[in-house]
């Protein structure tokens, strides 16, 4: 490795101690942790760019990160220099070169979360960072049936806002719902999501899994574009940012990124 490359990485957290991904002058995040290890290690004050900008207490297991790095030795000591000095719920999974042009937010092609409720008369203290409880019983049949009419091109700003501008409409490729014992799952996969958009579905979701809202007033919340009519937000640490996809294209980054 030459002096100062840009490289990407898939970073992995537990966003319970954090407050959120994004840099805050008083506050831990996981942008300023990132940013510390890479000072500590090379020495420079180094800017890192992320995929999604989760919120406070939300998690990953893909979230992606670009920066522009200052090193003179191999690559895979400086995953290992960063992992050996960053906190324990923060690790750099994989990490590769990146084209000049490559952003880890812009470039994305597809975006996917992953919701765990816990669905039993009590709540777990060993899960509590992980799950969202809830103790009523849970209808899956509605849910699943509700959350078909999230798929394809749509308005959403019933259930989020825009991060940047005023466009609220988002593209869904794909819902599914998951019951393991007790717990259920519900995966969703977009070209991008509105800020507090996962939550804010899954919250809906679990009103019409409790017989609260029907599953035409589901959908009429959805094509109303209402954010008022939103009654329930599901919990930050219910939530995981899985992956983010990028296109399989010469010149965006190496092909060790799709390892």
């Amino acid at each position: 490795m030459g002096p100062s490359h840009r490289l990407w990485a898939t970073v992995e957290y537990d966003g319970a101690d954090f407050f959120g991904f994004q840099i805050q002058s008083q506050e831990r995040t996981v942008q300023g942790e990132l940013e510390r290890a890479l000072e500590q290690v090379s020495g420079r004050a180094t800017r890192v760019t992320g995929a999604g900008r989760t919120d406070r207490g939300v998690h990953a297991q893909g979230q992606v990160i670009s920066f522009q790095a200052e090193w003179r030795h191999d690559l895979a000591e400086l995953h290992r220099a960063l992992n050996a000095v960053l906190a324990d719920d923060v690790a750099v999974l994989k990490m590769g070169l990146a084209t000049k042009d490559f952003h880890p937010r812009f470039s994305a092609t597809c975006r996917a979360y992953c919701y765990t409720l816990l669905n039993r008369k009590w709540r777990s203290p060993v899960e509590r960072r992980g799950v969202w409880h809830i103790a009523g019983t849970l209808d899956m049949a509605r849910m699943i049936e509700a959350s078909r009419c999230l798929i394809g091109t749509q308005d959403f700003a019933a259930f989020g806002r825009a991060p940047q501008g005023e466009n609220t409409v988002r593209r869904v490729e794909r819902t599914e719902w998951r019951k393991r014992d007790t717990y259920l799952t519900f995966d969703i996969e977009a070209n991008a999501f509105l800020y507090r958009m996962v939550r804010s579905i899954v919250g809906t979701l679990v009103l019409v899994g409790l017989g609260q809202t029907s599953l035409k007033e589901f959908e009429a919340i959805l094509q109303g574009r209402d954010r008022s009519r939103i009654r329930k937000i599901a919990p930050a640490q219910g939530l995981c940012l899985m992956r983010v996809d990028y296109a399989r294209r010469e010149g965006v980054c190496g092909e060790d990124f799709y390892g």
